[in-house]
């Protein structure tokens, strides 16, 4: 990956990352992406345009509103760094290809879809749906571009695949996760797949181990009562961008 391609991403990610804050926050509970401006929680005042400015602002401001001192949630710069970690990896992976607007275009919306499910314990199909047609668009459109048109049908295929696993599972468990997760595994495995078949392996495998784990952590911090619902959402982005950045060196690892 060029040096230049990899500051686009950065740049781009935290951008985009601020942004996600504002739909994650807003399109589950049907507001406006323009309008109000951001405000205060406490107070009320608008978000200064130099107090917007992803990641840095919250330093400067030692996490707090710069009118009356309300603290800011560590949650809106941790967002904005995890989404240009995410598009750094990505075009690290994807390299200069015409397939990488597909993949950060995924990223952003599985990273939503991640902190709405965190939040309500849903995934709101008013981002998965349009998300998942732009990313199928977009992925086709670069592979055709690239002349990877094989890779585009593994992919649809990896994500048939995923969807009609998640969907079994969810009927045998009988609750042990919603049918949002059935449906945004179509869009992961589309995704996984199409880089390869062991990338797609890894992710589903990563996806229970860190839902698994993350759950016996709670457990054990009595933070959750063995009835209580765990969005299960995260840990299959997590397990994703896992497999992206390690899939294919673990699986031939394992298989070897």
């Amino acid at each position: 990956m060029s040096g230049p391609i990899a500051a686009i991403a950065v740049a781009f990610g935290l951008l985009v990352g601020s942004f996600l804050n504002v739909v994650a926050y807003r399109v589950p509970r049907g507001m406006s992406l323009v309008r109000p401006r951001s405000a205060c929680p406490g107070c009320g005042s608008q978000i200064r345009a130099r107090d917007n400015v992803p990641v840095l602002s919250w330093l400067l401001l030692r996490g707090r509103c710069r009118d009356c001192g309300t603290a800011i949630s560590a949650r809106y710069p941790l967002v904005e760094a995890g989404t240009a970690g995410a598009f750094l990896l990505t075009a690290a992976v994807v390299g200069a290809s015409f397939t990488l607007p597909a993949f950060w275009w995924m990223a952003g919306i599985v990273i939503s879809l991640a902190l709405v499910d965190l939040d309500l314990k849903r995934i709101p199909n008013t981002i998965l749906y349009p998300g998942t047609i732009v990313a199928v668009a977009l992925l086709a459109a670069g592979s055709i571009a690239d002349g990877s048109a094989g890779a585009l049908w593994r992919g649809l295929a990896g994500g048939a695949a995923a969807f009609v696993l998640f969907f079994a599972i969810a009927v045998v468990a009988r609750g042990g996760f919603g049918f949002g997760d059935v449906k945004l595994a179509f869009l992961l495995g589309l995704f996984l797949a199409h880089r390869s078949w062991e990338s797609l392996a890894v992710g589903i495998f990563a996806a229970f181990l860190i839902g698994g784990l993350a759950s016996l952590g709670l457990l054990l911090a009595r933070r959750v009562s063995r009835r209580d619902a765990l969005p299960f959402g995260p840990a299959m982005v997590a397990g994703m961008f896992l497999a992206l950045a390690v899939g294919e060196p673990v699986a031939h690892w394992y298989l070897g």
